[in-house]
């Protein structure tokens, strides 16, 4: 006897099941939801550039399109380095700090005449090498919870950049450091291009090297992880001398993009990174998230807080805006944890 044509067949395993019309609209809203879990954020930007655009025609021009990308390059770079903290289960909360200590260390290499570029570049991401060595150690080792070391290594690094500068900020850097955050490869400036050798990397660090699957392993469940036969302590310090790495490329970008360096460089930094992470769809929870959403994810912060001061919105309201974007993508992604 033939099936209805109101009714489902699947076979699986050698066996027959019927889904009746009511299952199979149930079964199209789930894939439609995870649709959209997949692919939301895609469209929310795209979204939200045609609003603005409409709005504020002013938006959407090369120029500016070129100065969001510049703008939210620093907080790109160490979005990366926090994607892949948080998919082992972690979380940075110094990178801001971080930033500040590696880029007053490079910027007092940097005066004309002084050092090669090559010194000071070298002294900045050395200085977060140290930072992100030491936050994974300890965090590896002594198996204290992220959150504590790093809310420790946010204080003790701005505190260490107020000593090393004794409060002041750095000026007189040399032609050449400067040219690396205000100068441009191909037409494009050098920070976006910066940025994009990062997200490059970032991709295929996580998705082609065997790295990038331990992290996922570790974040997914550390002790299967560590069964198996992966080191987790080292993957974990690894993971955190990455971003320490990143946040002192972000310094010397950022330091020499404003020309000078200052301990209070980066100060709130750490939130626009966790920020761009988390609605980029990398779960709190660990073992999932990827840079592209990471990417998307501080595009829509950068269009949002570029879009909302053409339209001279007050920057107390986008953070508002900021906050309540980030509280509810953290919900979307309970509730898609929930349903799994």
């Amino acid at each position: 006897m033939e099936t209805p044509t109101d009714e489902l067949k699947v076979t699986g395993n050698d066996t027959a099941a019927v889904l009746s019309p009511a299952d199979r609209r149930i079964e199209k809203l789930r894939r439609a939801g995870r649709f959209f879990s997949k692919y939301g954020i895609y469209f929310a930007l795209v979204l939200l550039v045609a609003v603005l655009a409409v709005i504020s025609p002013p938006f959407f021009t090369a120029a500016n399109l070129i100065d969001i990308l510049r703008q939210i390059s620093v907080i790109g770079i160490l979005a990366v380095g926090q994607t892949v903290v948080i998919i082992t289960a972690g979380i940075d909360l110094s990178v801001g700090s971080i930033l500040a200590l590696s880029a007053v260390m490079a910027a007092s290499f940097a005066h004309p005449g002084q050092y090669p570029l090559i010194v000071p570049l070298m002294v900045g991401l050395g200085a977060g090498l140290v930072c992100g060595a030491l936050n994974g150690f300890l965090i590896a080792k002594s198996k204290l919870a992220p959150f504590i070391v790093t809310l420790g290594m946010m204080t003790a690094a701005r505190g260490m950049a107020l000593v090393y500068t004794s409060g002041r900020p750095v000026f007189n850097l040399s032609n050449a450091y400067d040219t690396i955050g205000t100068g441009y490869f191909a037409g494009i400036p050098l920070p976006v291009v910066i940025f994009v050798m990062v997200i490059l990397g970032g991709i295929f660090l996580l998705h082609y090297t065997r790295f990038g699957r331990y992290v996922y392993a570790v974040g997914g469940n550390e002790l299967a992880a560590k069964v198996s036969g992966i080191s987790t302590e080292k993957i974990l310090i690894y993971v955190y001398i990455l971003q320490g790495v990143l946040a002192g490329v972000a310094g010397v970008v950022l330091s020499s993009r404003v020309m000078s360096a200052s301990p209070a460089l980066g100060e709130g930094y750490e939130l626009d990174a966790i920020a761009a992470a988390v609605i980029g769809g990398t779960s709190l929870m660990g073992g999932v998230g990827t840079i592209t959403g990471t990417v998307v994810g501080a595009l829509i912060i950068g269009v949002m807080n570029n879009g909302l001061d053409m339209l001279n919105v007050s920057s107390y309201w986008q953070q508002i805006v900021k906050g309540a974007i980030i509280v509810l993508a953290v919900l979307l992604d309970k509730k898609s944890k929930g349903k799994a």
